[in-house]
């Protein structure tokens, strides 16, 4: 399985490595170097971040789900700015968009403007969610990888797929090397949430879950060896 053009997931807390907050820039520099593999081999590439690393809104029970949700959406804008500049420390062109105006830092989404990046060989980071709030980052890359005709998402988890029951409680717990969208969402296995799923099923977009902490298994992932579970959408 070849990609031309792929979404790549990282989690806030992965970001973050052992620390849990902040950022670990050996492991963010690793990303990076693996993603590079690909870019040089003309493969185009958008991330998208969580922003876990420094707030997880739904946990606050004083703040209005709104006003929560908008740091959060802040939270993957920084993080956006800390990997694109790592990246560009390892060679890379990158570019950060989002779906508001954030002064000169981002610039403003439109499929046309990252279109243009891709096809110039830029790294392109699209940070700030969908720009509103309850929707989560799932949604967000759902979101913009139907809009730009990704031909597949890739999510590096802390886990390396998904499992009948979560193994850290159930021992027994297999892992599905494929399973369909429409299983994950009938079981309830919650590995994106429900509009993400909705959006990529209806959109054909297929997902691959894998051990972001595997040894290149991003590298490995955008050349479509996938050492985790695929998620079809036919």
């Amino acid at each position: 399985m070849n990609y031309g053009r792929v979404m790549l997931k990282l989690s806030g807390e992965a970001l973050a490595g052992s620390g849990g907050k902040g950022y670990d820039e050996a492991v963010v520099r690793n990303v990076a170097q693996q993603v590079k593999v690909s870019v040089d081999a003309g493969v185009q590439v958008g991330i998208v971040t969580g922003g876990g690393n420094y707030w997880r809104g739904r946990t606050s029970e004083a703040i209005a789900r709104t006003k929560a949700d908008q740091i959060g959406m802040l939270a993957t804008i920084m993080n956006c700015i800390y990997v694109s500049e790592i990246f560009r420390a390892e060679g890379m062109k990158t570019a950060i968009l989002s779906p508001f105006i954030c002064g000169t830092m981002t610039e403003l989404f439109s499929v046309d403007l990252a279109n243009r990046y891709f096809n110039e060989g830029t790294v392109v980071f699209f940070a700030g969610g969908t720009g509103h709030p309850y929707f989560s980052t799932d949604t967000g890359i759902a979101l913009r990888a139907v809009e730009v005709g990704a031909d597949a998402i890739l999510l590096a988890k802390s886990i390396d797929g998904v499992y009948t029951a979560d193994p850290k409680i159930d021992p027994s717990a297999k892992r599905y090397d494929t399973i369909t969208m429409q299983e994950m969402i009938d079981k309830k296995l919650a590995v994106i949430d429900l509009t993400a799923s909705v959006l990529c099923m209806e959109n054909h977009v297929p997902l691959a879950i894998f051990d972001l902490n595997e040894e290149n298994s991003i590298a490995n992932a955008m050349q479509g060896k996938i050492n985790g579970t695929i998620v079809t959408v036919e």
